[in-house]
């Protein structure tokens, strides 16, 4: 016989699975379709790593209800893909936007004045070609 909390435990772990799993096509379909490295990053950081996350946290729900134990590995790895992702995203674009990599049909440049200020010219960075 199944115990309460393996019947309330199998949906919720199939509809984490789930929407993990379509938020990582919806990234995906995101980081093809957008036209530049910075709405790319955006779907990258965001969506794949609520859908990595909302995967992981499935399968530690499974261990842990069906097999009495959680894996301190799959813990480990939804706290090193929480923590990595978002930042690693954050540096790339940081590093795609100091190199001049072009802004797509943005009509106003907020961080441009800051940079100024560092004495970053992104103009100048925007006219010289990357190798």
């Amino acid at each position: 016989m199944i115990s309460m909390i393996q019947m309330i435990g199998e949906p919720i772990i199939a509809i984490l699975i789930v929407i993990g799993a379509v938020l990582s096509v919806l990234s995906a379909f995101g980081i093809i379709r957008f036209p530049d490295v910075y709405l790319r990053a955006h779907a990258a950081t965001k969506s794949a790593t609520l859908g990595v996350l909302c995967v992981l946290l499935g399968g530690f729900l499974f261990f842990w209800v069906f097999d009495g134990y959680p894996s301190m590995r799959i813990l480990l790895g939804i706290v090193f893909v929480f923590i990595t992702a978002p930042v690693a995203g954050h540096l790339n674009a940081r590093a795609a936007y100091r190199t001049g990599v072009p802004l797509w049909k943005l009509a106003k440049d907020e961080l441009k004045p800051a940079l100024k200020k560092k004495g970053i010219d992104r103009e100048k960075a925007e006219k010289e070609p990357l190798n």
